[in-house]
């Protein structure tokens, strides 16, 4: 089986240019997760290399299929030199690594929270996982294997994760939408949810 991570990392470079930074973090039991910084304009995209290593597994199977389900990475855009948003790494890491630690099938709609503010001062301590394919497009692997796809992240703050709990991901979108909201804004406040 072909190792998809030069696959995926020649992705994201043909997709948002050569990345001008790199990190690594390794969480015990956990594969090693990379994270790549790219710089296009005002716009500072993170984007995780690692977690598309292994398939996904449903949490509720007896035994994880090596081969079969779900790959994805991650990617988050905030506007650059607003926030000390380079503190994101770890942040990032830890919920690339979620579906080996935790067992959880990543998927758009889905809340990611990480308990702790996303940045030094960031009003946002969770994200929103947006539909992919429209920065990055899906990676197609050989047959049997699954694409890997590139999820947005979306920061929330609490009251907005909150009010998605109860009226869904894709109301919070429209309301963001609505308002205008520029969610790549690193200390924006939450949109009015009255």
């Amino acid at each position: 089986m072909a190792d998809v991570l030069p696959l995926v990392e020649a992705r994201l470079r043909t997709a948002l240019g050569e990345p001008d930074a790199r990190a690594g973090v390794t969480f015990l039991g956990t594969d090693r997760i990379e994270l790549l910084r790219f710089q296009e304009g005002d716009v500072v995209r993170y984007a995780t290399l690692g977690m598309s290593a292994q398939p996904m597994a449903d949490p509720t199977a007896m035994l994880a299929d090596p081969v079969k389900g779900p790959r994805a990475e991650l990617v988050l855009s905030v506007r650059a030199g607003l926030a000390d948003t380079d503190k994101v790494l770890r942040p990032l890491a830890v919920l690339a690594a979620s579906p080996q630690v935790e067992g959880v099938i990543v998927a758009p709609g889905a809340s990611l929270d990480v308990g702790e503010p996303l940045w030094p001062g960031a009003p946002f301590t969770s994200v929103l996982v947006a539909e992919p394919g429209g920065l990055v497009e899906d990676l197609e692997l050989d047959e049997p294997l699954d694409p890997v796809r590139f999820l947005p992240l979306l920061p929330m703050t609490p009251n907005e994760a909150a009010w998605k709990r109860v009226h869904g991901a894709q109301a919070l979108q429209e309301r963001w939408l609505t308002n205008g909201t520029d969610l790549r804004d690193p200390s924006r406040r939450s949109v009015p949810l009255d």
